[in-house]
């Protein structure tokens, strides 16, 4: 969620690091800063506020070599003293993306052999470990790699040294860095689009590596300190994220952009040898330790996310979870409990009726609260103690998807903080959950293959009217989210019951012209499943059924099934959401209908 950019050029390079900055506000932020080498001394600018207001602070900076920073708190408040570039004897100054879990220990040291910390970062520490070493050998690079040897956890880089005006130091180890190539001028950042005002050459470091920068050139080292060569790429990536590109509608570009946006949102964990509670907010460990339940305010699709939750942190965390729906929770009497996390879910951020649903918990009493949001300064992020921004980037189709899928993601990345902070997760089991999240993108790219599958399933629906979803456990949820998915955007009536409900009153409704969906993964609910699914087929119901690979759910007459990849445990709802997104944007495409602005509908809505 945070931002990397430094450049090394003939010219003054402020410029280029505040649009770099601006580039990647989509990232998630709460303060930003550069620093810059002028006459041998570091002049560094930050603000508390969005990046035009650095770009105004800093309009008389100048400089031809620096580094500047996009931060989302974790360790210490959003605050100036806290804000990126970081500072060591106005000598040494480092930017820096991810989590450093041995900072406590190295902060302790260091104040021991002297040093004086400014704020309450984990970043400082690399500040003044560099610092120490640099003052010793004036071997900026050396330095950097003797510092880097003592860090535990995640990092991307950009170092300067005041009195070494010609030299940028960049690294990486489980965050993204990317090293830009230019005529006569060098960069670094955390993502591409931050370099495309100034060039679409560029080096991807590998996990460990070290780059040296300078105007005659660069020089990457690995992570055994070895001079390396990596190949030099042309970007493809365009300068508007918005432009539909190879897509025939934002729905079906941000379905398919699912895999980069969990990859982007997962990023400060999933390469760092263990969860800590500092990824949602510098007071988390605090806040976590108070409380002993959790409620979930949300509407919609967020509400969805809210209600798969629900299972997971009740199962594997061992917390009560109850799951309200924000429009109805402010309008009846509820007993507010202090020790209850209120975790509000929105993909703006500006959702009215979530909006006053947390204003309503804090005014009765509730002060544990949490934001999962996709947008960075939004009310709702501002109003809760704590946050995570979801990675999913700008989503123009009115029906969310990738925002859905991050927003899981986020939940689970809450459940297992949790479960670790009660006791109920081994470092085996910690260690197994960091790998299927690792893999969660590669698993939902493999699902996105199966669009030509079910744009062909999509078309039984051309001229239905209604249609039933069925889902057990956690996937009950996801059954309720594929309903919603094809009422907004097909106009078809859905409904979504438990699959055990069936036979209580929804069966009264099946016959060959009620498409029935079934999420069938191959979980300890698949026999009840089937024998649900036997209901509908007795009554001549036509099946279209999402399955694992194991199943033993095959296709028949009346019975469609679209085989899914083997069954991925807790993480399973993220991968059977795909197929019914695809499913409604199909059947949508079928129906003639206005795919990204469904009628009487809006993408944030801010009013009751």
């Amino acid at each position: 969620m945070c931002g990397i950019v430094g450049a090394v050029a003939k010219r003054n390079v402020v410029p280029i690091l505040v649009e770099g900055l601006l580039r990647l506000e989509y990232r998630g932020y709460d303060s930003a800063g550069l620093v810059v080498v002028n006459d041998k001394s570091l002049e560094r600018v930050r603000s508390t506020g969005r990046v035009a207001e650095l770009a105004e602070k800093s309009l008389k900076t100048n400089g031809t070599i620096g580094i500047a920073h996009t931060r989302w708190a974790t360790h210490g408040v959003p605050s100036e003293r806290n804000a990126h570039p970081h500072t060591s004897n106005e000598l040494i100054a480092v930017v820096h993306n991810g989590i450093i879990e041995n900072y406590e220990e190295l902060r302790s040291k260091l104040t021991g052999e002297g040093y004086i910390f400014t704020s309450d970062t984990d970043t400082e520490v690399i500040a003044h470990l560099i610092h120490s070493y640099y003052i010793k050998n004036k071997d900026l690079l050396k330095s950097t790699q003797s510092a880097l040897a003592e860090l535990v956890g995640a990092y991307a880089i950009g170092v300067i040294a005041a009195d070494n005006p010609d030299q940028l130091i960049g690294a990486r180890k489980g965050s993204p860095l990317l090293l830009g190539v230019g005529e006569g001028e060098y960069f670094i950042a955390s993502d591409m689009s931050a370099l495309l005002q100034v060039t679409q050459k560029v080096v991807y470091l590998e996990e460990g590596d070290v780059v040296a920068l300078a105007l005659v050139g660069y020089k990457i080292y690995d992570a055994k300190g070895g001079a390396i060569e990596r190949p030099v790429n042309i970007s493809e990536l365009n300068n508007e994220s918005v432009e539909l590109g190879e897509y025939q509608h934002y729905m079906q570009k941000e379905i398919h952009e699912q895999p980069q946006a969990l990859a982007d949102t997962l990023e400060s964990v999933c390469n760092s040898q263990s969860l800590v509670p500092g990824i949602f907010g510098a007071e988390a460990a605090n806040s976590f330790a108070q409380i002993n339940r959790i409620l979930i305010l949300a509407c919609g699709t967020s509400s969805h996310a809210g209600m798969v939750a629900k299972y997971w942190l009740e199962e594997i965390a061992g917390v009560p979870c109850a799951v309200e729906i924000a429009s109805e929770y402010r309008y009846r009497v509820s007993v507010a409990d202090p020790e209850t996390l209120i975790v509000t879910i929105s993909q703006s951020g500006e959702t009215a009726d979530t909006l006053a649903a947390l204003n309503h918990a804090k005014s009765i009493g509730h002060k544990h609260t949490l934001a999962i949001c996709n947008v960075p300064e939004s009310a709702i992020i501002r109003q809760s103690k704590l946050r995570f921004l979801t990675r999913a980037g700008p989503e123009i189709g009115v029906a969310s998807t990738k925002a859905f899928t991050t927003q899981l993601a986020a939940l689970f990345l809450l459940t297992l903080v949790l479960a670790k902070q009660n006791g109920r997760l081994s470092a085996k089991q910690e260690q197994a959950h960091l790998h299927d999240l690792r893999h969660l993108p590669s698993a939902v790219l493999a699902v996105l293959k199966a669009e030509p599958e079910i744009a062909e399933l999509a078309k039984h629906f051309a001229d239905k009217h209604h249609a039933l979803f069925l889902g057990r456990g956690l996937h009950y949820p996801i059954a309720l989210e594929g309903a919603l998915k094809l009422k907004e955007i097909s106009y078809i009536h859905a409904e979504a019951y438990p699959a055990g409900e069936l036979k209580h009153g929804p069966l009264a409704l099946v016959d060959s012209d009620m498409p029935v969906v079934a999420v069938a993964p191959n979980d300890i609910l698949l026999e009840k499943l089937k024998s649900n699914l036997q209901e509908v087929k007795a009554r001549g119901g036509q099946l279209y059924v999402f399955a694992d690979s194991e199943t033993k759910i095959h296709s028949s007459e009346g019975v469609h099934v679209m085989q899914m990849p083997e069954h991925a445990g807790f993480l399973s709802p993220i991968l059977h959401t795909i197929p019914l997104q695809l499913l409604a944007y199909y059947v949508a495409l079928q129906k003639g209908t206005d795919v990204d602005k469904p009628r009487n509908l809006a993408k944030s809505v801010t009013v009751e």
